[in-house]
């Protein structure tokens, strides 16, 4: 605005010491047409100055005041007319000869340049203020809500970590992430207010936006606008709007919160400066995902977990009230404060619905709704269990979410083997059966690691494992049982301590079934059962069941994983062979099994699991699994014969673990006629992973083709040594996180 002051006092100045003379001398010249020409130039560019500076104002927001949009339109119209004024006096031919009509151009010159002047000295009084100033920003608006004074200790030591984070320069962008129900909002809530207490703010405002899970660029764009008291031109598009939203930002010294951030947010389209580019400002954002603290480039990520037993006690027991200190109500309240595994969302939710109630057999129902994973109440299914589902709703594919509900079907607090969990996924069908192993197993971890950024799995108690939140999983059974994504249900009945299973609940329309870690004696001998539909059926951890009636497989026909395992039975029916379409066979620990039938039939079987168990032999029709992809064998401790040309037509097998078997592989000439050697494992031209072992003859020499497959395998194990002692060799530090392999196969030559 400096530069429109300048040519405005400039051209005020001359117009008003040329306009006397030029009254009363333009009569007597033509001459003199070039001084209104002249006064046209100086309002013609300071209307453009002012134009220009409307506009700048406009796209910022900013109110343009009337005066200065009149004043615009007055100019223009005088333009004009002096613009016609000047042609028609070049023109006239008679200009000199006629007294008239020089009169009246002269008359018509001196009226224009009056109002030449008065619009330069109008336009002199608004040039500093063609709008109105921007509206003053309260620096912190107080958000209401509950207050984390005198709540758990915890959320205290959070917010104090904030804070110190936004005292460091070097940290812009902060993301809080954690499973939904942690109080991620809560935590930034309570942030803006003590913001809002503090005399010594650093930030010109704080502004507060709760994005939500269906991101809307325009949406979030209007609200920081509305913040800051700016208009937006919405015409401008979504690029326009960024602009002046970044302009109008540059201006302060801003905390910007973003709240509930569901999808990956770029900052550049919103139109927030980053604050490594504008110092002193810094964003903060919660989420559920920790992909999405990724992708907007974080400084530093602030983990929220669950609270511990002594905080949950006290968080229930304040919305609970003081009820809970009642003698016959307090052991019902701690289990049901127990079940809620430190969620605060899951906490206060439960602790507010049972608000006052004295009657224990409230109570006793609530605690039977919480370990069938019902909601207790319309309340809450809808704070807790719908709030959590936007999680699982905002999973990215059919397969994916599919992959999160598998992991319902294993007991409460379960850590699950990742190896397990990634071929049973393969088994599945959720992964492409066509990739090779380290491919889909890569694809397996890559779903995992997603599952765990989204905070819908977490760690398990040992390496290698995962396992889900209580609340989540009685989440993800609930989705299962009523409303998964393809419309099929779950039948989940984990550790019930059931003795039978009841026909009348194994129906069509189930989808995958799990009496994982029950007293199951028997299974129903019933034609009542009717579960032709069943991809899944989980039956491990059982140990009193000794027999599989032949019926009850025949009601299974398009199972695709079977898990026996740790039960006592003996044998399996002739029916498991009408299982076409089966893909995993798992009988771990079933030590008093000792055979099975023929396999041959079940050729599409890819996992078979026999580790643990009391086999002597090797099940019939084994070598006619051609799309074997998995073969279990550890701990065979009976298993002391692998017949020549078995395992060598396992054309696809790409795991084959043998360790702690029985079985002791020797070189060529060192066994028995009809016994396996060592160099037919070469024939496995797609084997991955191997764990043997290996009795090793001194004098025999490594063939250079059998060194060159070994070199090439991605991880192995192998026992070498003499009777009585044992070295380990070993090709593989971690199958979960990267397959290392170390070329030390050379070593085995100098072994005696």
């Amino acid at each position: 605005m400096e530069v429109v002051a300048s040519i405005v006092s400039v051209a005020v100045l001359k117009t008003g010491e040329a306009l006397c003379s030029t009254i009363k001398n333009i009569a007597k010249s033509p001459q003199q047409l070039h001084v209104l020409e002249m006064e046209k130039k100086s309002l013609t560019a300071l209307r453009d100055e002012t134009a220009i500076e409307i506009e700048r104002a406009t796209q910022e927001g900013m109110a343009i005041k009337d005066r200065a949009t009149g004043w615009l339109k007055d100019v223009d119209e005088l333009l004009r007319k002096m613009n016609d004024q000047i042609q028609e006096a070049k023109s006239s031919r008679c200009f000199l000869s006629c007294s008239t009509k020089r009169c009246r151009i002269s008359r018509d010159v001196a009226e224009q340049l009056k109002e030449v002047k008065r619009l330069l000295e109008v336009g002199s009084s608004i040039a500093s203020s063609v709008a109105h100033s921007y509206p003053e920003v309260k620096a912190v608006e107080h958000i209401p809500g509950p207050s984390i004074q005198d709540q758990t200790a915890s959320v205290s030591e959070d917010l104090a970590k904030i804070m110190t984070l936004l005292s460091d320069d070097k940290k812009g962008i902060i993301g809080i992430w954690g499973m939904g129900g942690v109080g991620k909002t809560n935590l930034v809530r309570n942030l803006n207010n003590k913001l809002q207490k503090n005399s010594n703010l650093r930030f010109s405002c704080v502004l507060w936006v709760t994005v939500s899970k269906k991101l809307d660029i325009k949406m979030v764009q209007t609200r920081i606008a509305s913040r800051l008291g700016l208009k937006l031109e919405e015409s401008s598009g979504p690029d326009g709007m960024a602009i002046q939203l970044h302009r109008r930002l540059e201006k302060e010294r801003f905390l910007l919160i973003l709240d509930d951030v569901w999808e990956k947010i770029d900052l550049d389209k919103l139109g927030v400066p980053r604050p490594e580019d504008h110092s002193g400002s810094k964003i903060i954002l919660t989420s559920r995902s920790l992909d999405v603290c990724r992708y907007i480039q974080t400084d530093f990520n602030v983990p929220m977990s669950v609270l511990g037993d002594k905080d949950a006690w006290q968080l229930f027991s304040q919305y609970a009230t003081d009820v809970v200190s009642l003698e016959h109500i307090t052991p019902l309240a701690e289990a049901i404060c127990k079940e809620c595994e430190g969620l605060p969302l899951a906490i206060i939710t439960m602790g507010a619905a049972m608000r006052g109630k004295t009657n224990p057999e409230v109570w006793k129902h609530a605690l039977n709704q919480l370990h069938r994973s019902v909601p207790y109440a319309a309340g809450v299914e809808e704070k807790l269990y719908k709030r959590l589902k936007w999680s699982y709703d905002s999973l990215e594919g059919k397969d994916l979410k599919t992959c999160f509900l598998y992991c319902s079907l294993f007991p409460e607090d379960f850590s699950i083997d990742i190896d397990e969990l990634v071929w049973y996924w393969l088994a599945e069908g959720l992964i492409d059966e066509r990739e090779d192993y380290e491919v889909f197993y890569s694809r397996g971890i890559s779903l995992i690691e997603n599952l765990k950024d989204a905070c819908l799995l977490e760690d398990g108690s040992d390496k290698g494992t995962v396992k889900m939140h209580d609340v989540v999983r009685d989440v993800s059974i609930w989705i299962a049982s009523t409303c998964s994504e393809d419309g099929s249900k779950s039948l989940i009945r984990t550790e019930k301590g059931l003795k039978e299973i009841s026909a009348t609940e194994l129906s069509n329309s189930l989808k995958r079934v799990s009496f994982i870690d029950n007293d199951l004696e028997k299974l129903p001998d019933d034609s009542v059962i009717r579960c032709s539909e069943a991809s899944t059926f989980l039956l491990q951890n059982n140990p009193r069941l000794e027999l599989i009636p032949e019926i009850f497989l025949e009601r299974f026909k398009a199972l695709r994983v079977l898990n026996f395992s740790r039960t006592s039975i003996k044998s399996l029916p002739d029916s498991l062979l009408q299982l076409d379409d089966l893909r995993a066979l798992l009988l771990s620990n079933c030590e008093d099994l000792e055979g099975l039938p023929p396999l041959e039939r079940l050729s599409r079987l890819q996992v078979f699991d026999l580790s643990w168990t009391g086999i002597r032999e090797l099940p019939k029709g084994l070598e006619q699994l051609s799309n074997l992809r998995h073969l279990n064998l550890a701990g065979t401790s009976k298993l002391e014969v692998v017949k020549a040309g078995v395992i060598s037509k396992l054309s696809r097998l790409e795991v084959l673990d043998l360790s702690n078997s029985c079985y002791i592989w020797k070189v060529k000439g060192a066994v028995q006629e009809e016994e396996a050697c060592f160099e037919e494992l070469q024939c496995l031209e797609r084997l991955q992973v191997l764990s043997i072992r290996l009795k090793w003859n001194p004098c025999y020499t490594l063939q250079d083709t059998i060194t060159f497959w070994i070199n090439g395998l991605k991880a192995f194990e192998i026992n070498v040594g003499p009777s009585g002692y044992s070295l380990s060799v070993f090709g593989r530090e971690d199958l979960q996180h990267g397959m290392t392999y170390y070329p030390i196969w050379s070593n085995l030559v100098c072994l005696g």
